[in-house]
């Protein structure tokens, strides 16, 4: 491995910690603004849990249960290995070697309020190979799951995807829109997950720096979107009937996440931290 090569791990790994590190700020903030339902709970805080992998890496999970956040997850890794020979079979770049470095960091926040959205942010960088046979790409996005759709919520938090996006490419939103909408799908049901966001993976446009730069304003964009969306409802009350069908609507995101989330076969078929895996679950949830 390359000095240079090392270096841009260890750049990205940090770049991990800090963005995990001022989000979880963040969402403890919103734990203390609460002035309607739960109010008189204490304010959650996040629960840090660090993991190993034994074939290599391992991470840390940041757990939160509070009065804002019924549940909400914000996890790094950095894990190396082999991918599997089925994994390799479905990529669309594939590498030139089985061997793989992977660092990221991994978000799903289920709020308590009906009006507040659910949300899910993950930006990931992979490098693979060694010598001359390096290969490295990013990958990532940000989705957004109304339980009653906000048409200003919506429009807000495209706007922030898509000036991430504009300020790295002119083609970029429209291209990894159109990638979030088609991949955060579920078939079966024949509807979107939620109101889509923004999806890229194997980005790679040969300047290694440029595609970190836009990862970051990835999850800065995120950083900055998603908690004046919060603010907006997080104390407006609700009704049982509300409550109900935001139970009903989570069970969409079970579905996607068990049938045909990547992130998940990849954390499961690499032998990462099956808790973290599946902590983006939502924490209650019903099939009518």
């Amino acid at each position: 491995m390359s000095d240079l090569t090392a270096q841009r791990k260890q750049q990205a790994a940090n770049w991990f910690v800090s963005l995990r590190d001022q989000i979880c700020s963040q969402f403890e903030t919103l734990e203390t603004g609460l002035t309607g339902t739960f109010s008189d709970l204490p304010p959650g805080r996040f629960k840090r849990t660090p993991w190993k992998r034994d074939a290599g890496g391992g991470g840390e999970m940041s757990m939160l249960r509070g009065r804002v956040f019924e549940k909400a997850g914000v996890h790094i890794s950095v894990v190396e290995g082999e991918f599997t020979a089925d994994m390799l079979e479905k990529m669309h770049s594939k590498p030139a070697s089985p061997q793989f470095w992977a660092a990221g960091i991994s978000l799903i926040a289920h709020p308590q309020s009906p009006l507040v959205p659910a949300v899910h942010m993950n930006t990931r960088h992979i490098v693979t190979g060694s010598g001359d046979g390096v290969k490295a790409w990013f990958g990532g996005g940000a989705d957004l799951t109304p339980m009653f759709p906000d048409p200003n919520d919506t429009n807000d938090f495209h706007a922030a995807m898509q000036a991430a996006c504009d300020a790295h490419g002119a083609d970029y939103y429209a291209r990894f829109k159109k990638w979030c909408d088609e991949y955060f799908y579920l078939p079966h049901r024949d509807e979107p997950r939620g109101a889509g966001g923004i999806f890229y993976d194997y980005h790679d446009t040969e300047n290694w720096d440029a595609d970190f730069a836009f990862t970051r304003d990835v999850g800065l964009a995120f950083l900055n979107i998603y908690p004046q969306l919060v603010r907006r409802h997080m104390n407006s009350p609700w009704t049982p009937e509300q409550r109900e069908h935001q139970l009903i609507r989570r069970g969409r995101y079970v579905e996607f996440n068990l049938l045909y989330d990547r992130g998940t076969t990849f954390g499961l078929k690499t032998g990462g931290n099956v808790e973290a895996i599946l902590s983006s679950m939502p924490p209650v949830v019903k099939w009518p």
